[in-house]
């Protein structure tokens, strides 16, 4: 779960107020210049701020980072392939332009996916759908985010059912050519699903549904609690705004 537990001030803010300030957030770390190495520093200073009040232990944390991996892995192969002038680097021949892009990739992507994580592990699903709704996204789409959360561990028991199954009869793959039954099993279950989905659709239709779930608890944000749960994001922007004047 991504979610965890607690009733610290940033747990307490409403969903959409941490919504925009993600949104601010992460805009600010891409608008920020390359070169600026210490706009980076103040900005992932300003996160570890916000973890250290909403409670968050840093192996939480860094456990949920392992997410990025596949964007590091990208970034590091970058100076080996990048184009134009070379430096040496502890005896490698590195691309000057890679290393540049590796930098960047690897901090806007941290800071962002770090605050992503804080945004998820102090407020539910449920909540967050709720602040969607609040900053007007599409209906359609928080509605079918919220069948999908609600819904994926029950499709993801039947597939691990059906594992057991076919592990019981004999079936254990060692290749990857071997997977065929395995891929045959998951489109039948996608069919089961679909079918599964309309019949869920038709009854709740049959009880009123009208393309909203009931809300219960909601409510407006303050201009208090906006100002307070837009403070980092605001000084993410102040932080962008300098760096882009002093290295102009």
């Amino acid at each position: 779960m991504l979610y965890r537990h607690g009733t610290t001030p940033v747990h307490r803010l409403p969903p959409q107020v941490k919504i925009v300030a993600l949104l601010v957030f992460v805009l600010s770390v891409v608008v920020m210049p390359r070169e600026a190495f210490w706009a980076y520093a103040l900005a992932g200073c300003l996160l570890v701020g916000v973890m250290i009040l909403a409670e968050l232990p840093a192996g939480f944390v860094a456990r949920r980072m392992i997410v990025e991996v596949p964007i590091l892995v990208f970034a590091l192969l970058l100076p080996f392939f990048g184009q134009g002038e070379t430096t040496e680097v502890i005896g490698l021949t590195l691309s000057v332009e890679g290393l540049w892009g590796a930098w960047t990739i690897l901090a806007k992507a941290t800071l962002g996916v770090a605050a992503s994580i804080i945004v998820s592990a102090t407020t539910t699903i449920p909540d967050l759908l709720r602040g969607l709704d609040r900053i007007r996204v599409p209906r359609v789409l928080t509605a079918i985010a919220g069948f999908m959360v609600r819904y994926l561990d029950i499709v993801a028991g039947e597939f691990s059912r059906r594992r057991v199954a076919m592990a019981a009869r004999g079936y254990e793959p060692r290749w990857l050519w071997q997977n065929g039954p395995l891929a045959q099993s998951a489109g039948s279950l996608f069919i089961r699903s679909f079918e599964r989905g309309e019949r869920v659709h038709q009854a709740m239709v049959a009880r009123g549904f009208t393309g909203r779930m009931p809300v219960f608890g909601d409510r407006p944000a303050t201009t208090r609690e906006w100002w307070i749960g837009l403070s980092v994001s605001l000084a993410a922007v102040v932080l962008a705004v300098l760096s882009l004047t002093v290295l102009r």
